[in-house]
């Protein structure tokens, strides 16, 4: 079986799915993901987990670039958690939160799909490598569906921002 996966292997891959997906929650309930919330403890937990579980696999012998990935991870969330406390980005601070903790899930997503599409099915997997067709439009899709939900997001972040202004000037 070419696809089996090291012990290793199933634990990063059961973390990274339950990463994702409250991820995914955090988005769906609360439009973004809040590094203070208890969701968003559990996402930022869950997604370092994933990160470090997945530095040792080495099926090629080398780091990847979804070891980059995991690195660049590693160092964003912690910039989007603490970015509030930052003076640098000022106003801004919450709208760079919401694009940092976006890309965290954007970049665990990179190597979900072409992990997946590389693996499944077990006995004909749908690509043969990362850069087969299918993985290439996965990929384009991801960027696509990150660009236009990142915008969305900071256009509900502006106005909220907004209206909490305007409620304050007539309070």
């Amino acid at each position: 079986m070419p696809n089996h996966l090291s012990v290793l292997g199933i634990i990063h891959t059961a973390i990274s799915i339950l990463a994702i997906l409250s991820g995914f929650y955090a988005l769906a309930l609360d439009g973004k993901i809040i590094p203070s919330s208890k969701l968003g403890k559990i996402y930022i937990i869950l997604t370092i987990l994933t990160c470090l579980t997945s530095l040792p696999i080495m099926k090629l012998g080398h780091p990847t670039a979804g070891h980059y990935l995991a690195v660049l991870i590693l160092i964003l969330l912690p910039i989007a958690i603490f970015v509030r406390q930052l003076r640098i980005f000022g106003k801004l601070a919450d709208y760079v939160q919401v694009i940092l903790m976006s890309a965290t899930l954007f970049f665990s997503l990179v190597p979900a799909i072409v992990e997946t599409l590389t693996r499944l099915p077990i006995d004909a997997p749908l690509a043969s490598g990362p850069d087969s067709p299918i993985v290439q439009k996965g990929l384009s899709c991801l960027v696509i569906l990150f660009i236009v939900g990142a915008a969305y997001q900071l256009v509900k972040l502006r106005d909220s921002h907004k209206s909490n202004s305007t409620a304050g000037k007539t309070a």
